[in-house]
C-alpha cells in the first residue's frame, strides 16, 4: 500500500476523557477486532491498567478503512499515555504521527492537561482534529465546550467533531475526517532507511520488542540494523505490525508503524527516541528528538521480610527489561536491612512499579519516603548530586544547593481561587500569571518545587475543589533553596531510615508531625524515650514516650511513708541505669506504618 493511503494518528486527551474506549470503537468499526473478540480497554494489555482506568505504555494498532471515497486505507493508531509522569513516551509517539485527535470531555470540559497535550502536539506540527466526547451524558454542555476550544485553544468550533465513544456516536465521521485532514507520510527522497524507535518491551521469549515508525527506507527480515544512539549493529529476526496484536510482515515501508525483533537481550540496549537505520548503508544523521529519559523521584524500597533480597532483586531486573524508565541501585540500611534506591518518572511511577512488584512478583516491600534529586556545589567548587538523605554533605563545605522546580498549571473553578493562591504559597510556591478561562474557571501558573508536590499536592487540589480542580506540570530546570538534612533521633541516637532532606523554614513543623507519628508506633520501655527531630545538631522538635511503670509501692499496706519514698527511689535509680544501658527497640512494623502512610 502507498504512502498516499496510509495515515499515521494519535489520540491525545486529559485522563478519563474517554481515549481508550474510542481506539476500541475504531477497531470494531474498522473491523480490526471482531465484536466477538472485543473487550474493554482492548488497547490496555495490563491487569494493572484495566483495574485502574490508566494507560501506562504507548500501544499501537494498524486498521483497514475502506473510505467513502472507496479507497482503502491504512490507519496506524497510536493510543497514549494520558499522566503527566509519563508525558515523554507521549511526546516521542506524537512524533510518529502526522496527526492527533483532541479529546475532551463535553461534561468536564476543557482541562490542565488538554491544554498541556495540545501544546505537545502544536510542537510536532500536527494537525489537530477536535472532538467533544460523552455528548450523550445528561451533564454535557456541547455550546459550551466549544466556545471553550476557541477561547483556550484557538480550535474553531466547526472543526468539532460531536461523539460518543461508549455510545458509538460519530465514530464514522471521525475515521472519514482522519482521511480527509491528516496528511499523508513524506518521505525522504534518498530512501535511506530511518525508523524511529517510539517505545519497546521486552518478551521472555523472543527478546526485546520495538516499537517503531519507518519514516524513509524499508526494514525487513535478515537485514542488519543499527541503532545510532549506541552504534551498535543487530540482525532483524522478525518484522510485523500490532492488529492489535502481534502480526508478522515481510517487510515494513515508508509510513509504517509496526515492530522490529532483533537479537537484543535487555531493554536498556534500545533507547526510546532512538533512530534505526540499515548497518551498510547508514542514514547522514539521528532523527531530531532523541534524549536520556532521567529519573525525577527516588525511593528506598527494602524487603518487608530481609530472607527476600534476592527475590526482589531478580524482580526488578525483570521490571526495568520493560521498563527502562526505572532504575535501582543496592543500598542498606541499618534500621531495613539490605535494599534499593530506586528512580522514577513520577509519584505515579512509583506507585505503580511497587503495586506490580506486589502483584506480578509477590514481593511486600516497604518504600522510604520519596526524595527528588538535588544539586549540591561545595566550597571547593565541586558538585555533587544528592538523591538519598545519607549522602548529604557536611553544612560547612556546601557554597550552594538547588532544587528542582516544576511549572504548574491549575484550572479551577473561580469560587476557589483564594484557597488556591494560599495551598501554592504553603508549599513555597508563587503564582506567576492567573487567566479568566471562562465565566466560571480560572487558570493559574505556578512555579512550585517538584519535592512540595511529590505527596498530597493532588490530594489537597481535588479536595479544596471538590474534584473539579485539574493540575499538569512540567519541569523548569533548577534553583537555589535553603534545604537542610534533618535526622530523627530516638533516644539520642539517629535512625537513618528516618532522614529527609528538607526546607529550613519547615523543618520545625515537619519534624513536629514526624516525632508524633514516631510516638504513637514506637512501644514504651521502662525508660523515658526521646523523639527529636535535629538539624544540624540542633534540636527542632521533640517528644517523648512515657516509661512503663510498676506500681512498686502496691506491697506497702499502711505503715510508714518513709517505706513507700524508699521504694520508689529506688525504682527512679534503676530507671536511670537502664536509660545508661538500654537501647529502644524500634519494631519492624513501626518502619512500616511511618513509612508506608505517605507523608
Amino acid at each position: 500500500m502507498s504512502t498516499e493511503l496510509t495515515r499515521n494518528f494519535s489520540i491525545i486527551a486529559h485522563i478519563d476523557h474517554g481515549k481508550t474506549t474510542l481506539s476500541d470503537r475504531l477497531m470494531e468499526m474498522t473491523s480490526t477486532v471482531t465484536m466477538r473478540e472485543s473487550s474493554a480497554q482492548q488497547l490496555d494489555s495490563m491487569d494493572l491498567e484495566r483495574e485502574k482506568g490508566i494507560t501506562i505504555k504507548s500501544h499501537p494498532v494498524a486498521m483497514e478503512y475502506k473510505a467513502k471515497d472507496g479507497k482503502t486505507y491504512k490507519l496506524n493508531l497510536l493510543d497514549t499515555p494520558g499522566h503527566v509522569d509519563f508525558s515523554y513516551e507521549v511526546s516521542r509517539a506524537l512524533a510518529a504521527c502526522e496527526g492527533a485527535i483532541l479529546m475532551v470531555d463535553a461534561a468536564q470540559g476543557v482541562e490542565a492537561q488538554t491544554v498541556a497535550n495540545l501544546h505537545l502536539a502544536t510542537e510536532q506540527n500536527l494537525l489537530i482534529i477536535p472532538v467533544l466526547n460523552k455528548i450523550d451524558l445528561p451533564a454535557a454542555d456541547v455550546d459550551k465546550c466549544k466556545k471553550q476550544l476557541e477561547e483556550i485553544l484557538c480550535i474553531p468550533a466547526e472543526d468539532c467533531i460531536p461523539a460518543s465513544a461508549k455510545a458509538g456516536i460519530g465514530i464514522e465521521e471521525i475515521l472519514e475526517a482522519i482521511v480527509a485532514r491528516v496528511p499523508a507520510p513524506v518521505e525522504n527522497p534518498d530512501k535511506l532507511l530511518r525508523c524511529s524507535v517510539f517505545d519497546s518491551l521486552y518478551d521472555t521469549y523472543r527478546g526485546v520488542v520495538s516499537y517503531v515508525r519507518v519514516f524513509s527506507g524499508t526494514v525487513k527480515k535478515g537485514q542488519r540494523v543499527k541503532l545510532m544512539a549506541t552504534g551498535k549493529t543487530y540482525e532483524v529476526k522478525e518484522v510485523g505490525v500490532f492488529t492489535p496484536k502481534m502480526s508478522a510482515r515481510d517487510i515494513l515501508f515508508a509510513g509504517d508503524v509496526g515492530y522490529v525483533i532483533a537479537n537484543m537481550k535487555s531493554a536498556s540496549e534500545v533507547k526510546v527516541g532512538d533512530t534505526m537505520t540499515d548497518n551498510t548503508h547508514p542514514c547522514p544523521e539521528a532523527l531530531p528528538g532523541y534524549k536520556e529519559i532521567q529519573p525525577m523521584v527516588f525511593s528506598g524500597i527494602y524487603p518487608v521480610d530481609s530472607s527476600d533480597y534476592e527475590a526482589l532483586k531478580l524482580a526488578m531486573g525483570k521490571l526495568q527489561i520493560n521498563d527502562p524508565a526505572f532504575t535501582y541501585a543496592s543500598e542498606s540500611s541499618t534500621a531495613l536491612g539490605f535494599g534499593f534506591r530506586c528512580g522514577f518518572l513520577g509519584l505515579l511511577h512509583m506507585e505503580i512499579i511497587q503495586e506490580r512488584l506486589r502483584r506480578e512478583f509477590d514481593m511486600d516491600v516497604i518504600s522510604t519516603y520519596p526524595s527528588v534529586i538535588y544539586n549540591v556545589t561545595m566550597t571547593d567548587g565541586t558538585e555533587r548530586i544528592i538523591d538519598n538523605p545519607t549522602l548529604f554533605p557536611d553544612p560547612q563545605g556546601i557554597q550552594e544547593i538547588r532544587e528542582p522546580v516544576v511549572n504548574v498549571y491549575i484550572m479551577v473553578p473561580g469560587e476557589y481561587i483564594g484557597d488556591m493562591m494560599q495551598l501554592v504559597l504553603e508549599k513555597r510556591g508563587e503564582v506567576t500569571n492567573t487567566e479568566t478561562i471562562d465565566d466560571s474557571r480560572v487558570m493559574l501558573s505556578c512555579v512550585l518545587p517538584l519535592s512540595e508536590i511529590l505527596v498530597d499536592f493532588n490530594d489537597k487540589l481535588k479536595s479544596m475543589t471538590r474534584g473539579y480542580g485539574s493540575m499538569d506540570y512540567e519541569h523548569a530546570g533548577y534553583r537555589a533553596a535553603k534545604m537542610v538534612k534533618m535526622d530523627m533521633l530516638i533516644a539520642g541516637d539517629p535512625v537513618e531510615a528516618f532522614s529527609t532532606i528538607v526546607h529550613r523554614d519547615k523543618a520545625e513543623s515537619y519534624g513536629r508531625m514526624l516525632a508524633g507519628k514516631l510516638k504513637e508506633v514506637i512501644p514504651s520501655h521502662l525508660f523515658v524515650v526521646a523523639i527529636q527531630a535535629a538539624v544540624g545538631g540542633k534540636i527542632v522538635a521533640r517528644e517523648s514516650i512515657s516509661a512503663m511503670r510498676k506500681n512498686v509501692t502496691a506491697k506497702c499496706y499502711g505503715g510508714d511513708i518513709t517505706r513507700k519514698r524508699k521504694l520508689l527511689e529506688k525504682q527512679k535509680e534503676g530507671k536511670k541505669k537502664m536509660k545508661m544501658f538500654g537501647k529502644v527497640n524500634i519494631p519492624q512494623d513501626a518502619f512500616i506504618k511511618v513509612l508506608k502512610s505517605g507523608d
